[in-house]
């Protein structure tokens, strides 16, 4: 019985080696008398994995990746863009800042229209990574309607708080073709860094004309740009 045995496994060894060389060779290859032939369920195991195999494989590498992922780190410093930009018309007080300036036209808006602390606002926000200030205080909202904007500056510095950051420093320009703001810079400046509970060395504000280009040369509208640093305290 094990001679029987013996003969019949170096048969199949000899036949797996010519099978393999017949591959090789490309020529046909006939199986020795006696030999029954596998069964196609036989080669299964050799088969390429289903389609639903390898989704099942991706998704278990998807949610390895997913849970081997560390928390987001926390950056040492953010930096915010703010712009802003409203219609001056006759009959509405200019505000700037804080500073109501002395001007025949002032800011359309649905709180005070103050251009200046809107986009100072924007900046913080920005820097944070949060929705923009008219997300946040949107203008359907009647509570807001002529809204001093120190309630937003507020907002965005308890935001800041929060968050555990502070003011690196600020850098701002207005941009609008009257009134000169010279006069009005400093007070701005002081004001500005009160609300913000910074030190006014870091807060720093410019203004230019618009060369009476377009509307705001035109003195028919009043923008800022401000850019601020965050840094972890």
């Amino acid at each position: 019985m094990a001679m029987a045995t013996s003969s019949s496994t170096q048969l199949l060894l000899s036949s797996s080696s010519s099978l393999f060389h017949s591959q090789i060779t490309k020529t046909p290859f006939l199986f020795p008398i006696g030999f029954r032939r596998p069964k196609k369920s036989l080669s299964l195991s050799c088969r390429r994995p289903s389609i639903s195999v390898l989704a099942a494989s991706s998704a278990v590498d998807v949610n390895e990746s997913v849970t081997s992922e560390k928390p987001t780190k926390t950056l040492p410093f953010r930096i915010g863009h703010g712009f802003d930009l409203h219609r001056l018309e006759p009959g509405y007080p200019l505000i700037i800042g804080g500073i109501d300036i002395p001007h025949d036209r002032g800011c359309e808006a649905h709180s005070d229209g103050d251009v200046l602390l809107h986009c100072v606002v924007d900046a913080i926000l920005g820097a944070l990574g949060l929705p923009d200030i008219g997300q946040i205080f949107p203008d359907s909202d009647p509570k807001w309607k002529g809204a001093a904007s120190s309630v937003f500056i507020k907002e965005a510095v308890r935001l800041m708080d929060e968050a555990g950051y502070e003011i690196g420093n600020l850098d701002a320009t207005l941009i609008l073709q009257r009134p000169k703001i010279s006069p009005h810079k400093e007070t701005i400046r002081s004001n500005l860094s009160k609300l913000l509970g910074a030190d006014p060395s870091v807060v720093n504000l410019k203004a230019k004309t618009h060369e009476k280009v377009d509307s705001l040369g035109e003195n028919r509208s009043i923008a800022a740009h401000t850019v601020i640093l965050l840094m972890k305290k």
